[in-house]
């Protein structure tokens, strides 16, 4: 503050001395510095406005002098002027702060270098003033003060050296460290010491805490206390001023003054200015009753609603202003709303993908040039990019205002990551134990939004290659092209046979425009089977529910013609971790019949999946899993390996229970699985810990399923984002042996 008076003062005397030597409106002729040192006299006349064979301008001399002042170069600045011709030249006099050549710091222990080098600008080449010293000292002093040296005591000593340079040394003295012991309140009549106590994140030292007095954080729990009174109705209130006491050496009293003010009940609000939307429609936002405590927070939550409203219509200049009126002990609320014009969207720029291109991009928004700002479809085209797995999560939004009429340029600023990978990992389960894997995947080729991948799965009892492709923008539409190509061999050991699998398969999609979100995809699938029982002892233990199987054994190659269709809609609004929308999915197969091949039937899976937030960042997911299959014409039975066998992780999973281990011997024919998940971003939505219930069972007959009967599992896990996909770890007990069971899985989980 005594610079800033300093420099007023000067600039008001070289105000007065050349309203009193020239007049405005001179020709400057030249302009000359002089005093400099360590710099270029042009950096000055670079710096400022006034140039030569403009006017004299008393404006642009103060604002010049302002500029010089704050590059942090001078002490002290003198303008003069001499006649020259029919007008003047400048003489800018100079005096530069001392450059630093060294700096050393002297007893400093608890803070690290890394940490200072964080803290301070001061560096060598800088330039020495009393403004960078009062910053040093202070910036050391509240970090001291964090870590608990509250008496620490901070001295820079200057020595001056040739060329108008200093040598620094920083003496500090950090004592004691001392803590906060206690923590009074005064002037609190309506709540309790440890009421208001729980609010603070400053606490007093005990066996846990080091009770240490943080700055920053105090100021935080200053507005906490606030926020607290206002919402319990004393919108009054005044939270401060604090001292902190000295009780001894080592040990502090925290002691906050509170001037509480009266408590408030909600009266009326009153809504003026509003042309676009009904009052009534703006108070559908406001829940309060008349009478009931007024909580100031809730109201002003209420009140982003109603900004929202206006934003969602493109009103994105509109401001409203809340008057508290108070009556006794009744408090009105006038709210004046000044809408502001209309906004629409000129164009819409993309900053950042390196990587995609700007049409992959822009089929993710809700909107386009010409429409009005909207703010939810600039959330949920947000939320698009984002989904899109190429992008980091601060995908960042701005806006540049264009014209009088408040239209504005959309600004989206995204950060590529690595989209392809090179994988190799294990998996385990109960049924095929370790399982190697080795891939190549690329899901952004050519920036086009095309995935491809090749991968190996091998291990025991499985060896599986498979190859696909997908294009969701076919021709740059909507329509969907994939196809895979694949072969399989899997060891059923809990079943006793082997199946081998090879063949092909492409599918068609194309989004429903009627239906937001929604996806109809229809597939045709070719390929052959080989059943090789490995048991047959086992096996003629139930010939009955195994005929099936015997059969099949006795067969070669046999062949599956089908066609699929899947219904999805998807309004998830991150499908990494999604925290609010659903995921619905109907597929249906048909195989054989008029398409040929050697198995005919029917199959339908339906599934729902919910997701909202229950409490703070805590999601609750909920899924619903509907399965049916059953054969028709020339065939007697459904393949075994199409059936269901519900158990471990996976679309049929039930966690406490090995994979594929409930279920009718041969599998069953219906099935019913209910899971529910809590879901906690431990960081973001890379890391999240999860506690979780499954219930379902397998069933051949309707007649047989019994929600009393149905298998359970309970446990917790992690689900982590890795450059190698989603791994999951789950710890589930199985009430019904008392046992525990692990799963280790990839991919997709919930």
């Amino acid at each position: 503050m005594h610079r800033f008076l300093k420099d007023i003062l000067l600039i008001s005397l070289l105000l007065a001395a050349f309203c009193g030597l020239f007049a405005e409106g001179e020709t400057i002729y030249e302009i000359r510095v002089t005093g400099t040192q360590n710099i270029d006299p042009e950096l000055v006349t670079s710096a400022i406005s006034l140039q030569v064979g403009e006017a004299l301008s008393l404006d642009e001399v103060s604002a010049s002098i302002k500029v010089l002042y704050k590059m942090g170069i001078f002490s002290d600045i003198q303008v003069e002027s001499e006649p020259y011709r029919t007008g003047i030249n400048l003489i800018i006099k100079v005096q530069e702060n001392p450059v630093v050549a060294s700096v050393s710091y002297v007893g400093m222990k608890a803070v690290k270098q890394d940490k200072l080098d964080e803290l301070v600008v001061l560096r060598k080449g800088s330039y020495w003033s009393d403004q960078l010293k009062n910053q040093l000292e202070r910036k050391l002093k509240t970090e001291y003060t964090g870590k608990g040296f509250a008496n620490v005591t901070i001295e820079t000593n200057v020595k001056k050296l040739d060329k108008n340079q200093v040598a620094l040394t920083v003496f500090i003295n950090e004592g004691k460290r001392v803590a906060i012991k206690k923590i009074t309140f005064i002037g609190n009549e309506n709540f309790e010491d440890k009421t208001l106590a729980r609010r603070m994140k400053t606490k007093p030292a005990n066996v846990f805490r080091a009770g240490r007095f943080e700055q920053e954080k105090f100021d935080t729990d200053l507005v906490n206390l606030a926020a607290f009174y206002k919402k319990n109705g004393y919108i009054d209130v005044r939270v401060g001023p604090y001292e902190i006491v000295q009780t001894s050496e080592r040990s502090l009293e925290l002691q906050i003054t509170i001037r509480e003010g009266l408590r408030y009940k909600y009266g009326s609000t009153l809504i003026q200015g509003n042309k676009q939307f009904t009052n009534e429609s703006l108070m559908a936002n406001f829940t309060l009753e008349p009478g009931v405590v007024f909580d100031q927070e809730k109201y002003e939550k209420q009140l982003q609603s109603v900004y929202s409203m206006y934003f969602d219509e493109g009103y994105i200049y509109a401001a409203i202003t809340p008057e508290y009126l108070k009556e006794g002990d009744l408090v009105n609320v006038s709210l004046k709303v000044e809408e502001g014009t209309r906004a629409k969207i000129r164009q819409i720029h993309f900053t950042g993908n390196e990587r995609t291109k700007e049409k992959v991009l822009r089929r993710q928004m809700e909107l386009a040039p010409g429409d009005y700002f909207r703010q939810s479809q600039v959330i949920l085209s947000q939320q698009n990019i984002y989904n899109l797995g190429f992008f980091e999560p601060d995908i960042k939004l701005d806006y540049n205002r264009i014209n009088n009429a408040g239209d504005i340029d959309l600004q989206i600023n995204v950060t590529d990551k690595t989209s392809g990978a090179a994988n190799g990992g294990v998996g385990y389960n109960s049924q095929d134990k370790f399982v190697g894997t080795l891939s190549l995947s690329q899901n952004n080729i050519f920036g086009n939004n095309w995935s491809s991948g090749i991968k190996w799965e091998f291990g025991g009892s499985t060896q599986n290659f498979e190859f696909d492709f997908t294009n969701p923008n076919l021709l740059d539409t909507d329509m969907l092209l994939g196809t895979n190509l694949y072969y399989t061999q899997k060891d059923w050991s809990s079943f006793y046979y082997k199946i081998y699998t090879r063949g092909a398969s492409i599918r068609i999609g194309q989004a429903i425009p009627l239906i937001n979100r929604t996806r109809l995809t229809a597939g045709y699938s070719f390929y052959s089977k080989r059943y090789e029982i490995t048991n047959m002892d086992q096996i003629d233990d139930d010939p009955v529910s195994n005929a099936t199987l015997i059969e099949l054994d006795g067969l070669s190659w046999r062949y599956t013609s089908a066609v699929n269709a899947t219904l999805g809609r998807d309004t998830r609004d991150n499908v990494f971790f999604p925290t609010k929308g659903s995921q619905a999915t109907l597929y249906t197969e048909v195989a054989g019949g008029p398409l040929g091949g050697d198995f005919d039937y029917y199959k339908q899976i339906a599934q729902v999946n919910w997701y909202t937030e229950a409490w703070k960042k805590i999601t609750l997911r909920s899924k619903w899993r509907f399965c049916y299959i059953t054969p028709y014409g020339d065939s007697k039975d459904a393949p075994p390996d199409e059936k269901f066998y519900l158990g471990g992780t996976g679309a049929d999973g039930i966690r406490g229970y090995p994979d594929r281990s409930i279920g009718p011997v041969g599998g069953g024919t219906r099935a019913i699985i209910f899971s529910t998940e809590l879901g906690y971003p431990i960081a973001g939505d890379q890391i999240i810990g999860v506690v979780f219930f499954d219930a379902g069972n397998s069933y051949n007959k309707l007649r047989d399923f019994n929600f009393l009967e149905l298998k359970k599992g309970v446990g917790a896990g992690v689900r982590i984002r890795s450059p190698f996909g989603l791994i999951g770890f789950d710890y589930a007990f199985n009430p019904e042996d008392h046992t525990w069971e692990p799963h280790l899985q990839f991919g997709t989980t919930f």
